[in-house]
Formats: C-alpha cells, structure tokens, sequence
C-alpha cells in the first residue's frame, strides 16, 4: 500500500462505550484472514485519559481486531519528545491513572492535583463541606517548574484555584501572589476539544473548554494572556507529524517497500480532524513528503446541515470556530476533502481513490 489511515476514536468508531456498527463492517475490510492489517493504521484520538495499552485493548475488543499500542496515538503521546521537561517537577491535571500516564511519557517527579491539595489543604476553598476543620501548621516549601494539562479533570473548580495558584506564585502554592512573574511558568496542554459526543444526543464539553475557563480566569485576574508552553493533541501539527512518523514506522515493521504517499485522516470534528489534516497538509506540500486528506463523516459531532464556520467574534446564527485561541481561523482549513456517512464509507472511498483490492 502506498497509503495510510489516521482514525479518530470518538464519534468516528464509538459514541461513549457503544461501538458505532459500520466500523465492524470497515475494520473487517482492513485486515486479511489471519487478522494482519492490509494497510498502515494509526488511531489518533484526543483522549488521554488512559494509557495506549489500555486503549489498544479496549478497541481490540470493540472492533474484533488486534491492535497493539504502537497504532494507537493519545493527544499527550507527542510529550515523549519534550525530555527538557522530564526530569523536572511537574503538576499534572485530568483524571485517570495520571501518575502512570506521566511516567510512562517520561516525567519522573509528577505531582496530581489531588497530592498538591493534600499538601496545601487551605487552598481548596470553594467547595464549603472540603475544607480542612483543622489549621494545618506550615509545610516544607516545594517548587513545581511546569504545568502539564493532559484532559479535563472532575472538581474543576478546584483544578482551576490550584493551577492558577501555581502560575501566580512562580510554581510555589501557598505563597502570596506575584504579579511580576510574567511570564509564568510553562505549561504543556493536551487536547483542545471544545466538545465531543458520547451517548448523549448532543456535544459535551471538552478539554478545551476547561481551557477556555483557565485562560480567561488568568487573564481576569492579571490583564495578561495565558501563554502555552506547547499545544498537543489534534489538530497541532505536532501531533500529525508524530502519527505520519508512526504510520511510516509501521509499514517499516511490515517490510512495505512502497513509499507512503498519502495519509487519509477519517474524522468526525472539523475543527480538529478537518483542521488538523488540512494543516498538516499545508505543510507536507511544503516539504513535498506526502499529502494528508481529511474524510468527514456524520456520526459523531459534525451534522450534515449547511454551516459557515464564522469568526469567533462574530455572533451571528451560522457556527462558530470552536478552535483554540491560538489557532488563527481559515475558512479553507475546515473544508473536508470527502464528506461520508460513516466509517465503512470512508474505507469504501479510499479504497476506490486508490484503486486498492484487499
């Protein structure tokens, strides 16, 4: 084959923990009898709430395929190659096994939300019934360099007070505010979904969002941008080159000699699948590697009415770019190149485009 798959989990494959059932139907397409892929496939989600294992298992099982953790891709997978920030002390926010998920990227001293409270109990204040009924005599000082935002976490309300405690104080919770310390300590966020689907029949909120509540609470407070350190996860062109390296890696394994000459990325959002490929493609033509095409389909966020993606200082009826704040809004950028009902339709296209025989 000289092409390969990036497929988006959420809304693409499953809604929650129901598998959508034209992608049993593709993925049977995908492999020949002994169960052995026919062509590369990476799954690149935005999830990162769990470590790659789990999630090759958990697909596994749903579509009735092996899949090992080198085809799948989680929005912090990219932080493996941030080592400048591996051996320092570092706050992690979102839920699941995070210490697993931050060791298993590298990081050697990750502290949780949850440890950061234990140590600093007077800082949780909004929650009433959570507040120490003991004064607690003062600790040791200890220094936190870097805040790593890997997905939303449960309390935000607590998540937000303590992650900006540490901006606002130079990485040392508890001490006065600084406001000099400008700028602040770096932060590394994954996953700027401002919504995805699950069982539910509409969008719920995503890490992006929570992000949305950071960035404004900081800039509330001290008149001046959040800034990130680095933005991972789709559609950063970052985490597009990490899947084409995976997706080249594994053809590699497979003793493909063909060269890999197109990435189809099957998605359901456009403003991270669409956006993403179409970005990344910008800069594969640039470099003259390969081509990225975006396939959309209509089982997950993107709804098959006519909608203008407008500015987001526009408020008119049309939709809204629901990208991050530091991705500039370019019309071209959320046109797909194929829009399809499902799953299996998009194999079906791409097979045909490539004019593939399994």
């Amino acid at each position: 084959p000289s092409f390969g798959f990036l497929f988006d989990i959420d809304g693409v494959l499953v809604r929650g923990k129901s598998l959508i059932p034209a992608a049993r139907t593709a993925f049977q397409k995908l492999v020949n009898s002994q169960g052995q892929f026919l062509v590369p496939v990476v799954f690149v989600t935005n999830a990162g709430n769990c470590l790659r294992q789990k999630k090759a298992d958990q697909l596994s099982h749903l579509l009735g395929v092996p899949i090992s953790q080198d085809q799948v891709m989680m929005s912090h997978s990219p932080l493996r190659m941030f080592k400048h920030y591996h051996e320092k002390c570092v706050l992690v926010s979102g839920q699941g096994p995070l210490l697993d998920i931050a060791q298993d990227l590298g990081f050697c001293q990750p502290i949780t939300i949850d440890t950061l409270r234990e140590k600093r109990p007077l800082l949780d204040a909004v929650d009433h019934d959570r507040r120490p009924n003991v004064l607690h005599s003062p600790e040791q000082l200890f220094s936190l360099c870097t805040v790593v935002l890997f997905g939303e976490p449960v309390r935000w309300e607590t998540s937000l007070q303590l992650i900006i405690d540490v901006l606002l104080t130079s990485g040392y919770p508890g001490n006065p505010y600084e406001q000099g310390n400008y700028p602040h300590i770096p932060v590394l966020a994954c996953n700027m979904d401002l919504m995805w689907v699950a069982e539910a029949q509409s969008p719920r909120f995503g890490h992006g969002t929570f992000m949305v509540c950071l960035e404004n609470i900081y800039k509330k407070i001290t008149g001046k941008e959040l800034q990130y350190e680095a933005l991972v996860g789709k559609p950063s062109r970052l985490t597009y080159q990490y899947a084409e390296h995976l997706i080249r890696a594994q053809a590699l394994r497979r003793s493909w000699a063909q060269p890999i000459h197109t990435l189809y990325a099957v998605g359901d959002n456009l403003m991270t699948d669409v956006y993403g490929a179409n970005l990344w493609e910008k800069e594969l033509a640039c470099a003259a590697a390969a081509r990225c095409r975006s396939v959309l389909v209509c089982t997950g966020v993107y709804s098959p009415q006519p909608e203008v993606p407008l500015h987001t200082r526009d408020s008119l009826a049309g939709t809204v770019f629901h990208g991050h704040r530091d991705f500039g809004f370019d019309p071209a950028l959320v046109e797909p190149d194929h829009i399809v009902p499902d799953v299996d339709a998009a194999v079906d296209l791409v097979f045909q485009l490539e004019n593939f025989a399994p």
